[in-house]
């Protein structure tokens, strides 16, 4: 019996302190990044880069000015291997909330900039002879308090 009366008194210790320790991260938390790591077949990076950019750039520049992206950055470098990316594209969000209902919001931009679903998937079919996507990561931008 004592030892249950230990266990719960150590339990709403604890559960009472831990609101406390929450609070007391060293970091605050960011905005949201949608990161895909892409591997551009040899010789075909400025092919690529001018398919990606037909689209992309309208599509981006119209989420922007929506407001359901903060921004967007490419970043190119050499790989490290044969399976390696060479070429990161990047998405900032405002929080993980900015998610909901995007895909929607999304489609209807690309159906603007870029033309019926046929269109789109013809583009991407294209794509593919050119490069392979690596990976995607959504990653939360932290820092120091």
């Amino acid at each position: 019996m004592r030892f249950r009366h230990i266990l719960l008194a150590t339990t709403l210790l604890l559960a009472a302190a831990l609101p406390a320790i929450a609070q007391d991260k060293p970091y605050k938390e960011g905005t949201v990044w949608s990161v895909s790591f892409i591997k551009v077949k040899p010789g075909m990076f400025d092919v690529y880069m001018r398919d990606l950019a037909s689209a992309r750039k309208q599509l981006m520049a119209e989420a922007k000015k929506q407001g359901l992206i903060v921004s967007e950055k490419m970043l190119s470098g050499s790989s490290m291997g044969q399976g390696d990316w060479d070429l990161m594209l990047m998405v900032e969000y405002k929080n993980w909330a900015a998610f909901d209902g995007l895909s929607d919001k999304f489609d209807a931009i690309a159906l603007k900039t870029v033309g019926t679903e046929e269109k789109q998937v013809q583009m991407m079919v294209k794509r593919t002879e050119v490069r392979e996507i690596v990976g995607d990561k959504v990653f939360q931008e932290i820092s120091f308090k």
